[in-house]
């Protein structure tokens, strides 16, 4: 029953992890990558950069539903799920200023990972006067919830504190892979209030981070309608391996109180919170070039010289631009024995609701 309950739990857990991963599918075919390296680098941090912060906003969730610290060999173990949502504002963005270099043209608002699910402008990449790729930026998943689960376990520690840790092993989703780790600290400031222990009224100081890293495959072919010049590689299976590999980091400081009656606890936190999201291409990848222009007309050709067969280590890596700023939060916390259920909701650039369910000793 517990190998049948564990693998549950892990099931639950993975498909949550990877749900946002199966929502865009265009990913089958990163046409955008087919533009000069800092290029699609750039195109990369603009159109995932709605979901690397919603993760973020994610990760800084479900610390703490209660400002009172476990007393000394007291714990809980929590299971939380945050849902992070992307505003609007990060649904599109204007190709003309996202920075593209002048070898990239195009005009209008494209969607996001985020946004409408509709293609985009037309884009142009051109070399020496010849336009080597021609595409339509991606249509977006119209989806703005990125769902982020917690297992969280709380250990009580001498003078008031508690250590938080959290931890999912790396597990493997078809040809990706997901973990994450993080690790807070809880400080009872209520302890140096004379009489405290009449007040029903707790008061923390908190500070956590969280550390995420997936690795998503992803797939860039030669350009079907373009010259293919391959002698000692079988294109077919040499760009299988590209993937997407991404880590966000996340770190919040806050203070907290909390009222705690016999079954309900109210809480809320007040602070500040910052996240990190950056990625890095690997594998193989083929860009077009201009070839044949010494003796006769020029051509679009992909071949395996230095300049049209990429590693992943050539292209720049992908840092998306973090948030941070002050975070809100309130909410409510519902204990029966040693089994606890919490929701709350915070306020912030990117807002967040969380739930959870866990069990509480001391």
């Amino acid at each position: 029953m517990k190998n049948l309950l564990s693998k549950k739990l892990i099931s639950v857990i993975t498909a949550v992890l990877l749900f946002p991963v199966s929502l865009f599918p265009q990913f089958d075919d990163v046409d955008f990558l087919r533009s000069a390296p800092a290029d699609g680098v750039k195109f990369i941090e603009a159109y995932l950069g709605p979901w690397a912060n919603a993760f973020g906003a994610g990760l800084n969730g479900s610390w703490y539903n209660t400002a009172k610290p476990h007393k000394w060999t007291g714990f809980d173990v929590t299971l939380g799920i945050n849902m992070g949502m992307v505003p609007s504002s990060a649904e599109t963005f204007d190709v003309e200023t996202a920075g593209f270099s002048s070898s990239l043209t195009g005009s209008g608002t494209a969607s996001t990972i985020a946004g409408p699910a509709t293609s985009g402008p037309l884009m142009t990449y051109s070399a020496s006067g010849i336009t080597l790729a021609t595409f339509e930026t991606p249509p977006g998943t119209a989806w703005k919830y990125i769902p982020v689960p917690t297992l969280q376990v709380g250990i009580g520690l001498p003078l008031g504190t508690e250590l938080k840790a959290r931890f999912f092993p790396r597990i493997p989703v078809e040809e990706g892979d997901v973990m994450l780790w993080g690790a807070g600290l809880m400080h009872s400031i209520t302890q140096y209030i004379p009489g405290n222990e009449l007040l029903p009224l707790d008061v923390s100081l908190f500070g956590g981070y969280t550390w995420l890293n997936g690795n998503v495959p992803i797939k860039l072919m030669p350009d079907m309608a373009a010259n293919w010049n391959y002698s000692d590689i079988d294109p077919y299976t040499y760009f299988n391996d590209q993937q997407l590999s991404a880590t966000v980091q996340a770190w919040n400081v806050s203070a907290i109180a909390s009222v705690n009656l016999r079954v309900l606890t109210f809480y809320g936190g007040l602070g500040y919170s910052n996240t990190l999201a950056k990625a890095e291409l690997k594998g193989y990848y083929p860009l077009p070039i201009v070839a044949g222009g010494t003796v006769g007309e020029p051509y679009v050709e992909y071949n395996e010289s230095e300049e049209s067969l990429k590693k992943g280590e050539d292209f720049p890596n992908v840092e998306i631009e973090n948030f941070s700023g002050l975070r809100a939060n309130i909410g409510v916390r519902l204990k029966l024995a040693v089994m606890t259920i919490h929701v709350d909701y915070t306020r912030s650039q990117y807002n967040v609701l969380s739930a959870g369910l866990g069990i509480s000793f001391r």
